[in-house]
């Protein structure tokens, strides 16, 4: 286990280090399909300002290739956590997912992200901010950012100096990632209208929108982590199978996906989201690999390498609901009050998702689990300019 480290915050009322940079204790962490630099919250400026700057600074935004910071200059590896301990009942952390993008200087901290979820936990043990109580460790997190809360389970097996610490060696596989590490369970409490006001925030289970150069289509507006929508990859003239590099190149495509997002946006209650990274854009096909169902994500205008964490949940959540466009590709047929697990396919591999189904209700999901990974990749401190802390 990695102990705190004895770097701190700049005070501002201290002289300027040598060298004009200023360092903050920083842990740099893989979650899932994900990773990005994690702060204690503490650590950081309390002004929304100020953090948004060092967030910028450590990331190296607006820069396409983020070459002065550690950002991988794609939206997936353009991502920060900050996380604190709770004084809420029933919840132990608090954690805000802030978005950044490559070319842009703005910090969105309207979304979820649920592979950065993933590495919450391990970084709270690493970074002191919670003690390991046995062989495994479960801590109940609150996304600030949506008010999602979720329970996460992760391996703190004892060591040999009788401490224990965060086990990142195991054999669960996640598509998307090399390799195997150990499990990280991640079960979502109430998820449903996440950020829109329920979970189908039309009032529908499949609306029929115009699409400029298309015409009229089926889509399935949807809310239960994170909002999609879903739309049938063949009535936009692909064939849902494509690659993640086929689809960035396809300028015709992207553009009719953006004209679908910005007119759903507003039927789904969320405005103009011409600058906000959701609803999610999600083309459907039958599973092409013995999956449930096949998908290509969009995040919201660059196709995702696999697919998100709470867009799978989502899109899942789509395949039991009947009459939505998910559900007429999937078929799946679902006992009331029995659990589920669904297979979405993406372009990596596959994503399997148990769904929970209430018995007097069986549209109504009771409970989201899944399985993802993480692992610490680098602890100490990140340098910044001092004047982008103040």
């Amino acid at each position: 286990m990695t102990q705190p480290t004895t770097v701190r915050p700049a005070d501002p009322s201290e002289p300027p280090p040598p060298g004009g940079q200023t360092a903050i204790p920083c842990w740099f962490l893989r979650g899932g399909t994900s990773r990005g630099p994690f702060f204690r919250a503490g650590d950081l400026p309390a002004g929304t300002a100020g953090r948004d700057a060092v967030l910028l600074g450590v990331l190296g935004s607006p820069d396409p290739r983020q070459i002065d910071g550690l950002g991988g200059a794609h939206p997936l590896t353009s991502k920060a956590g900050i996380v604190d301990r709770s004084t809420r009942d029933g919840i132990d952390l608090e954690f805000l997912f802030c978005q950044l993008q490559p070319d842009s200087d703005l910090v969105d901290t309207t979304p979820n992200c649920g592979n950065m979820l993933a590495a919450v936990v391990p970084f709270a043990v690493e970074s002191g901010l919670l003690t390991p109580s046995g062989d495994e460790t479960t801590a109940r997190v609150l996304t600030l950012n949506t008010g999602l809360t979720a329970e996460i389970t992760i391996r703190t097996p004892l060591g040999p100096d009788g401490r224990r610490f965060v086990a990142y060696g195991g054999d669960a596989r996640i598509d998307g990632v090399p390799g195997t590490a150990a499990p990280v369970t991640i079960n979502f409490l109430d998820t449903a209208g996440s950020v829109c006001a329920s979970l189908l925030p039309t009032g529908h289970v499949r609306d029929r929108v115009e699409v400029a150069g298309v015409g009229p289509l089926d889509v399935t507006c949807i809310d239960n982590g994170q909002p999609l929508v879903i739309v049938a990859a063949a009535d936009l003239g692909r064939t849902g199978y494509e690659t993640a590099a086929e689809l960035n190149a396809d300028e015709e495509l992207k553009a009719r996906v953006e004209d679908l997002r910005l007119t759903c946006g507003k039927l789904m209650g969320l405005g103009d989201v011409t600058a906000k990274n959701y609803p999610k854009m999600t083309l459907v096909a039958p599973p092409a690999h013995g999956g449930t169902l096949s998908t290509r994500s969009f995040i919201p205008r660059v196709c995702h390498e696999s697919i998100g964490v709470l867009a799978a949940v989502t899109a899942a959540t789509a395949c039991v609901l009947d009459g939505s466009v998910a559900h007429a590709i999937a078929g799946v047929r679902a006992a009331p009050g029995a659990d589920v697990t669904v297979s979405v396919e993406h372009p990596s591999g596959e994503f399997s998702v148990a769904l929970g189904l209430d018995p007097e209700e069986p549209q109504r999901v009771t409970k989201s689990a899944l399985l993802r990974t993480a692992r610490l990749i680098m602890a100490g401190a990140a340098m910044v300019p001092v004047k982008e802390q103040r």
